[in-house]
């Protein structure tokens, strides 16, 4: 509890700066694309994902009323963290048995920024977001073949998605080229309540995530 409110601590005061440095910027609008390396963080985590890469897009509405520093954020992305592998022996053959476990999550998120919104080249911003998450699992049972790969045994023994519900932290600079921008930054992603794997033992873990991602955008005029 106590790491948790250091770390928004930290983010608000990062806030606080961030707008500081658009003040004097005018309000903008603009889409923008992405593609995106998340890294498990923490053992909740990294025990039962690999890292992986995504891509999304999200829109940013600024609000000129609130001194054109603020604004509302919306945005979808893909993540496939790859295979994570589990080892058994079966105790009455002695057979090794591997579970493998795929996992992707398609994330919807909704929340604010600070900064980043004018005619200005350097563009600073930060943001949070709440997020809901959908987890696809698919879970294969492979008896392995050191010999010959052609030859293992596998059986899919399970298929199926699961909701969590979750958060984001992003700092980012983007950089204003007219016509268009470069994003770039970094996101802390958390996220309650993910089933580990599927099948008998499961239990439901709370993983952390970093995000390094960059896009570009295309300005458009809502106001």
């Amino acid at each position: 509890m106590h790491n948790s409110h250091s770390r928004l601590t930290v983010f608000a005061l990062c806030a606080i700066a961030f707008s500081v440095f658009a003040s004097e910027c005018k309000a903008g609008d603009r889409v923008m694309i992405y593609g995106t390396r998340m890294i498990p963080f923490g053992n909740d985590a990294t025990t039962y994902t690999r890292a992986g890469y995504g891509a999304g897009g999200q829109i940013i509405i600024a609000v000129p009323a609130l001194l054109d520093v603020f604004a509302g954020v919306a945005g979808i992305e893909y993540v496939n963290l790859l295979s994570k592998t589990v080892t058994f022996i079966d105790r009455p053959t002695g057979l090794r048995v591997d579970q493998e476990t795929s996992q992707g999550n398609l994330r919807l998120y909704l929340g604010g920024q600070i900064g980043g919104h004018g005619n200005g080249f350097l563009r600073p911003h930060a943001g949070i977001n709440l997020s809901l998450t959908y987890y696809t699992f698919s879970v294969d049972v492979v008896v392995p073949d050191d010999y010959n790969r052609e030859q293992e045994i596998r059986q899919n023994l399970r298929s199926e998605g699961q909701l969590a519900v979750g958060y984001d932290m992003t700092f980012g600079l983007d950089l204003n080229f007219g016509k268009f921008s470069v994003d770039g930054g970094v996101r802390y992603l958390k996220s309650f309540s993910v089933p580990e794997q599927l099948g008998e033992g499961s239990v439901h873990i709370y993983p952390n995530y970093f995000q390094v991602y960059i896009g570009a955008g295309i300005p458009i005029s809502l106001w």
